[in-house]
């Protein structure tokens, strides 16, 4: 019969990787959001220069003075917030925190650490997307791949078969990067 503690941590686990999933998905509409008003601003400037080429020429064309239109530097201060640089994976050392990991990065991280902790094998990107909570469809495996393949590279996991992922020797869980 499973400890009273153990359900406990059970459901937190799960807790957790709801939010986590949401925070993906939340970071994913950002990022559309963006792309999506930068496509606004630019069709926005298309026009514009369209209406200046296609104006009757009175003379005053050449010497008009362009004035912005105030939604244009709106959407140039959400994208501005909204567009992130993709996220950088440090090389793993003995002195670095796991906190430098981006949030989905962490996540894949802490499974991972939980599993080891509770001396469990390693996992596919099919079983940590069921995990987190994702519909197991090739777009979220293959993402979940890349990621876990970055961190390999980067040292933080290890891959000892193809496709299966756990933590690389000398990682542990959450609190340092030792």
């Amino acid at each position: 019969m499973p400890s009273v503690v153990g359900l406990l941590e059970q459901h937190e686990l799960a807790a957790r990787r709801r939010v986590d999933g949401l925070r993906e998905e939340a970071d994913c509409i950002q990022a559309e959001l963006a792309a999506a008003e930068l496509e606004w601003q630019e069709w926005a400037i298309a026009r514009r220069r369209v209406d200046t080429v296609l104006a009757p020429d009175d003379g005053a064309t050449a010497e008009a003075e362009f004035t912005p239109d105030p939604r244009d530097a709106q959407v140039q201060s959400v994208l501005q917030d909204a567009a992130k640089p993709k996220s950088q994976v440090s090389v793993w050392s003995q002195e670095l925190p796991w906190s430098v990991l981006s949030v989905d990065y962490q996540c894949i991280r802490k499974t991972l650490a939980d599993r080891a902790r509770l001396h469990q094998g390693p996992l596919t990107c099919q079983e940590m997307a069921a995990m987190f909570g994702m519909d197991v469809v090739p777009a979220r495996v293959e993402a979940l791949w890349s990621k876990a393949k970055r961190l390999v590279a980067r040292g933080w996991l290890a891959e000892r078969q193809p496709g299966r992922f756990i933590l690389a020797a000398g990682v542990s869980g959450p609190g340092g990067g030792s």
